[in-house]
């Protein structure tokens, strides 16, 4: 075997639309594994994507009732987790130089601690790549397992699995076996067998998890710094996937506007907009949180128009950024003649045209 690229660890933060998820892909492709351009996905990867329901049961593996014949029986289903440790083992010990990835969106919209549980412990990671410590699983755990590794595993009648191959013997004596087989030419695949006749495993060199966050919303879970320190963190930028953003017109509906050529790019209003709140840092909880990314809005046929601004931006200024403070929004919105009074939201959203005229004042000279 080639010698294997240092697995990667890794949250990704920033404010929401800076582009977070293509990062992940961009990460991957450049250091870990090629993407399938067939299928616009990238290879060797397991993903999901935690919410205040996901459980432990989820990431790892759960038991359900399933119908057959008739009769009720109970199947296990491994979790997310499950499924790439078992890719990532099969591979090693197959000899294969593929890596694995696990990319979990919204990290924090679950209870990390509840969901990780005792795989918390594998977080700490050697030089080699591999967990410094290892863990016991079930033998719930350990089947699914093995039928993730295609080895089609079977359960006597005195609950003992044994692997279904030409000799059928215990697990443990199958892995013993193949120990002891990869020993001189295949450390990192003996290593893993060593591991897995003792019921026990962590996470090897070949496997990555990248993690995305989002820490605009308040209403999600805490982690805690245990948890965080195992991670290495990356802080997505604003204005971190320009290269890629391209030249987006923003539409008013206002013809009289939208025929004059010189009229800025939707970039110039999302600067303007963030310079805006940067403004208002006094009345602004962790404001660096509250600005909002090139990707904010998805952009049509390189188009963003003014429903869309309606439909999505108005809202998250008001109910997230603005929430405890409305005179900002009204400073920026009255005039010497006119002034204004935001007691409700359809009072801000009926000056969503004035609104973006505003914040282009904000900006005076920008470069990208």
């Amino acid at each position: 075997m080639s010698e294997q690229v240092k697995p990667i660890q890794k949250i990704l933060f920033g404010s929401p639309g800076t582009g977070k998820s293509y990062q992940v892909r961009e990460i991957a492709h450049e250091l870990l594994i090629p993407f399938d351009e067939d299928t616009k996905t990238l290879k060797n990867t397991i993903k999901t994507v935690f919410h205040p329901e996901y459980t432990y049961a989820d990431f790892m593996g759960k038991l359900l009732p399933l119908t057959q014949n008739g009769s009720i029986i109970y199947k296990f289903y491994p979790g997310h987790f499950l499924r790439i440790l078992g890719m990532a083992y099969k591979a090693l010990i197959d000899g294969s130089d593929e890596n694995f990835l696990l990319v979990i969106d919204e990290l924090n919209r679950g209870n990390a601690a509840a969901i990780f549980g005792t795989v918390f412990q594998l977080l700490d990671r050697e030089s080699d790549g591999w967990s410094s410590y290892e863990v016991d699983i079930s033998d719930m755990e350990l089947f699914g397992l093995l039928e993730v590794m295609g080895l089609k595993p079977i359960i006597q009648q005195n609950g003992s699995i044994y692997i279904n191959d030409d000799a059928l013997r215990t697990y443990d004596k199958y892995f013993e076996n193949k120990a002891s087989q990869l020993h001189e030419h295949n450390f990192d695949g003996s290593r893993a067998c060593n591991l897995l006749r003792q019921g026990r495993i962590n996470i090897p060199s070949n496997l990555s998890i990248i993690a995305t966050i989002n820490t605009s919303d308040e209403s999600i879970y805490y982690l805690d710094s245990a948890f965080k320190r195992r991670w290495d963190w990356q802080y997505v930028s604003l204005y971190s996937s320009t290269k890629d953003f391209g030249k987006i017109a923003f539409i008013s509906n206002n013809p009289e506007k939208d025929s004059d050529s010189t009229k800025p790019l939707w970039e110039n209003y999302i600067l303007g907009i963030n310079i805006f709140i940067k403004s208002n840092y006094q009345s602004i909880r962790r404001i660096e949180d509250k600005q909002i990314g090139l990707w904010f809005i998805k952009p049509v046929n390189n188009t963003v128009n003014l429903q869309q601004v309606k439909d999505k931006l108005m809202f998250y200024l008001w109910d997230s950024v603005f929430a405890r403070d409305k005179k900002p929004l009204e400073n920026l919105l009255s005039t010497e003649n006119r002034p204004v009074k935001l007691t409700q939201y359809s009072d801000f959203l009926c000056l969503t045209d004035e609104f973006m005229d505003k914040v282009l004042e904000f900006v005076d000279d920008v470069t990208f």
